[in-house]
């Protein structure tokens, strides 16, 4: 008999218990909360109550697949702003089968979210009978190829590197290594992409704990905490939709979102992609991830085929980007996506991620994205005046909470 499968309450209560124990705060401390959801309504109260988490503010948040990181964004707003010592930001799931749909590009008059998208998209290319949101990547991708003389192969590389990543994170949805042929062979679902270059749908949930510096100090958390040392959110540039022919769709999928972001987050740090050392990447699609190399600084403009082909975005190279396996192998449960990353990278700093851990990983850099448009990236550095100090907790989450994972 197939088990039953949890509902998002379910979800949301192991991702929020086992945030709460790695960060070991007790949730009588938690002074506000930030729940992302795409497909739902008051999932926020919904989910915690029954944890006992009440009377405090709940905001109920979506902004597209850059929901989770609306959620960590409120609650990191909060708390720097001195609102709030300690704040919870969650992101949940659950998804029905098959590819999404956009809502756009038809007769119907309704407006809706992405009716400027569409234009732009149209107007580049004739719609197909593909996904809709495959159209928009891939085109971007067609767009790149003609550009800068991109490949079939290069994007390829960029889902078989997630795919071969991971295997080694419990958490992922998938697990298979594939070749680069397998990859370039597996079904068309657009040109350039193929099956495995896609994100699948996904049912998940994710939580994470922003506290101020004076809360980590109070109650000694400084041996597992990470620091947000710069954020940034972004809506679309007016000038997208008014772009250069031959790279509007590039633009209509975020690319000044994420290059405006990045440059802000970079001056809020104080560093820059050099200084990067681990990235956790919005790669909705292959070709997304490839663009947005350069949106981020990773490559020179046009160079993101270079990238991907000179090995400096895995193990070995000068980046290792989506160590998680990415949206595409480890799953894109929509509102969740955000706060998966963010737990991602602060595991990767704290170098408790076993087989897949980032050699001496101390700084990583965040992008998500959702289409429509929001940006969010964040930067994180784990504190070096807390070097010395052991956690608290015992196992680590990094490893799925298995009793042998332990510090």
């Amino acid at each position: 008999k197939e088990p039953k499968a949890p509902h998002f309450t379910d979800l949301v209560e192991q991702a929020v218990s086992r945030a709460l124990d790695d960060c070991k705060v007790d949730k009588h401390l938690i002074e506000f909360a930030a729940v992302g959801n795409m497909f739902g309504n008051g999932y926020g109260q919904r989910s915690l109550y029954p944890l006992g988490i009440y009377d405090i503010p709940i905001v109920n948040c979506h902004n597209a697949c850059a929901t989770g990181s609306n959620a960590l964004y409120l609650a990191r707003q909060m708390v720097s702003a001195g609102i709030h010592e300690c704040a919870l930001a969650v992101g949940v799931e659950k998804m029905k089968p098959g590819s999404l749909g956009g809502g756009g590009g038809k007769r119907d008059p309704t407006p809706t979210s992405l009716d400027f998208h569409y234009k732009t998209l149209m107007d580049a290319f004739p719609l197909e009978k593909t996904p809709p949101m495959a159209q928009f990547f891939g085109n971007a991708g067609r767009q790149h190829m003609k550009k800068y003389g991109t490949t079939k192969k290069q994007f390829a590389m960029v889902a078989e590197k997630n795919h071969r990543h991971s295997a080694n994170n419990p958490y992922a949805q998938f697990k298979t290594v594939y070749t680069l042929d397998e990859i370039l062979e597996s079904p068309s679902v657009h040109e350039p992409l193929t099956k495995l270059q896609c994100s699948p749908t996904s049912d998940g949930a994710a939580a994470a704990i922003v506290c101020s510096e004076e809360f980590v100090r109070k109650h000694g958390l400084g041996g597992q905490a990470i620091e947000i040392v710069g954020q940034s959110m972004k809506t679309d540039a007016n000038t997208v939709f008014s772009a250069t022919e031959g790279e509007e769709v590039m633009k209509v999928i975020g690319y000044d979102m994420a290059k405006n972001c990045a440059q802000d987050v970079y001056t809020q740090a104080g560093l820059g992609p050099n200084d990067v050392n681990v990235v956790e990447l919005h790669d909705c699609f292959s070709c997304n991830e490839l663009i947005t190399y350069e949106a981020l600084g990773l490559a020179k403009e046009g160079e993101g085929g270079k990238l991907i082909e000179s090995g400096n975005a895995t193990y070995g190279g000068k980046y290792v980007i989506n160590p998680s396996g990415g949206l595409i192998s480890k799953g894109h449960p929509l509102g969740a996506t955000g706060v998966a990353q963010c737990a991602e990278l602060c595991w990767q700093l704290r170098g408790e991620c076993g087989k897949r851990q980032v050699s001496n990983a101390q700084v990583g850099l965040q992008h998500n994205l959702g289409l429509g448009g929001c940006c969010v990236i964040t930067m994180y550095k784990k504190p070096t005046e807390w070097s010395h100090v052991p956690p608290k907790r015992e196992v680590t989450g990094a490893l799925g909470f298995a009793p042998d994972a332990k510090l």
